[in-house]
């Protein structure tokens, strides 16, 4: 082995999307309490459809607002400059899953008029 690398260091031109489609969180939707895996290289709309559950959407691309919820804990990243939510919506913690990705184990609920 060359010097300097450790037998587990990962070679390849774009590390970071290896890495992650390697990471997988845990996302819950309340109140029901539903359960489904999140991997870091999906939109949590795209995670909560391959664990068969159904969830209001339309765009798949934050403008529409079909499925805005409410995170209740963990963190996400949106990789559009924009989604479809106020600077407001933003700090209260409101989510497009449609467009977020997890970066952490994520909790939310669906708004009641869904």
């Amino acid at each position: 082995m060359p010097e300097g690398h450790p037998a587990t260091a990962i070679h390849t031109k774009n590390p970071s999307r290896q890495l992650l489609a390697a990471i997988t969180f845990k996302a819950r939707i309340d109140p029901a309490g539903t359960c489904f895996n999140a991997p870091a290289d999906s939109t949590l709309l795209q995670a909560v459809e391959r664990s068969g559950l159904e969830v209001a959407s339309s765009c798949r691309n934050g403008t529409c607002r079909a499925c805005i919820a409410q995170l209740l804990s963990g963190e996400v990243m949106y990789r559009i400059e924009w989604p479809g939510l106020s600077a407001n919506e933003k700090k209260s913690g409101c989510l497009l899953p449609c467009a977020a990705y997890p970066l952490s184990d994520v909790v939310w609920t669906r708004f009641i008029d869904q």
